[in-house]
């Protein structure tokens, strides 16, 4: 029977919340500093597009690498070299200015190593860990995640107050020495090289497709982590223009607060408590409760509706999270794990890509040809994203194949 190594696991849980932190404080210190440099949200946008693109496009050889290579060395160095490209910003900044050409290069040169730690990480996880304390496990890793949005912009919003963007960079560079840190002290207490392959790149990628494709419940999966994506990605594009066109900036702020402490709520209850069964019929509930959450957020132009629609939609999503995570997970070969989280990182943040180049198009056409305003046009495709949800979540339960999968029978095995 695998031993449980669930205090290593902690430790290296703890390093990765401190690095989401800290990642959150360069983000909120850049995206201000971008905005009052060049008055542009363009920029800004060219920013996040530039921290995004790494992550997606190298996923799946960050997958293929994890599971070649000790996947806590690719965490270290991933974590480690990525703490450059902020630092190069940093530089820049105290030998005069940082030109938004200079951030894009240090923002770049980040996600790029960033993008080795994801599928490492959590191949990791599978590493250490029991079956039984998968659920637990996602529970906390959402927790660490949802970090980033509702501790680190109150901490920047404070320094900020009486301090300036570097000191934000600064506490990061030193997260990035605290995560390679508490990495180290986990990989000292692993066995590394048991399961490692010789095969060449390109086999060992089609290996990690195969494991997908041939595991019909787990590719169906997959497809429903896009389509989640897609509708998260619509939600985050058109939630501000929408909260705008009924109030302040100040408002804004207050309601994307509420709303993301939603995730904190759920993702507190499953690292305590976790999910000991019914994990499709969760997966399925999750959804169908988020879709009528985003089918409320867009119907009406009232604040208090749209906020607590909002709580709600957040509330759900670390329990299709887990759900999907651990359904994964269990039918997915210890020595396949890196390959196969690089390509559902990949494939499942298509769905980003896919709403964060159509949503904004589609609202302003809609706003146009329907002579309302932009912020009603928004609504409507929220909506629509929101019913759309709700019949995901309901076809869930219909294909056989990932209601085997909590099984471990038919639907998660080869045929």
């Amino acid at each position: 029977m695998k031993k449980s190594n669930f205090r290593k696991f902690i430790l290296l849980w703890m390093g990765q919340f401190i690095s989401a932190i800290g990642g959150g404080l360069t983000s909120f210190g850049l995206g201000v500093y971008v905005f009052e440099k060049t008055g542009s949200a363009a920029g800004m946008a060219l920013v996040t597009l530039l921290g995004f693109l790494p992550t997606l496009l190298l996923s799946v050889p960050a997958g293929v690498l994890a599971d070649r290579y000790d996947r806590r060395l690719l965490m270290m160095l991933g974590d480690g070299f990525s703490g450059m490209g902020v630092l190069y910003i940093l530089i820049c900044m105290m030998r005069g200015e940082a030109s938004l050409f200079q951030i894009c290069i240090g923002v770049f040169i980040s996600a790029v190593f960033y993008s080795l730690l994801d599928p490492a990480y959590k191949a990791t996880v599978s590493d250490l860990l029991t079956a039984d304390e998968y659920s637990k496990a996602s529970g906390l890793v959402s927790l660490a995640g949802s970090a980033r949005y509702l501790v680190s912009p109150v901490i920047a919003g404070i320094l900020l107050s009486f301090s300036d963007v570097r000191i934000l960079l600064i506490i990061d560079i030193c997260t990035f020495i605290l995560t390679v840190i508490s990495t180290f002290a986990v990989k000292r207490g692993i066995k590394t090289g048991e399961h490692l392959e010789k095969f060449s790149f390109n086999e060992s990628m089609k290996d990690g497709w195969n494991a997908i494709r041939k595991r019909r419940g787990v590719f169906w999966l997959v497809i429903v982590s896009s389509l989640l994506t897609l509708f998260i990605g619509v939600f985050q594009i058109l939630a501000e223009p929408l909260i705008l066109s009924i109030a302040d900036a100040k408002t804004l702020g207050i309601a994307e607060t509420i709303c993301a402490s939603g995730m904190l709520v759920s993702s507190l209850f499953l690292g305590i408590r976790g999910i000991k069964a019914g994990y499709v019929r969760i997966l399925s509930l999750s959804l169908a409760l988020a879709g009528i959450c985003i089918l409320g957020f867009g119907a009406l132009e009232n604040i208090v509706l749209i906020t607590l629609s909002g709580f709600g939609f957040f509330m759900m999503l670390p329990f299709a999270n887990n759900c999907l995570d651990f359904l994964v997970r269990k039918n997915t070969p210890m020595e396949l794990q890196g390959r196969v989280w690089g390509i559902v990182g990949f494939m499942s943040q298509i769905g980003y890509v896919i709403a964060y180049g159509c949503s904004g198009i589609l609202a302003d056409r809609i706003a146009k040809y329907g002579e309302i305003s932009v912020g009603r046009g928004a609504g409507m495709v929220i909506s629509f994203a929101g019913a759309a949800l709700i019949v995901v979540s309901v076809s869930i339960l219909l294909i056989k194949e990932i209601r085997l999968l909590e099984e471990n029978k038919s639907g998660g095995k080869e045929k």
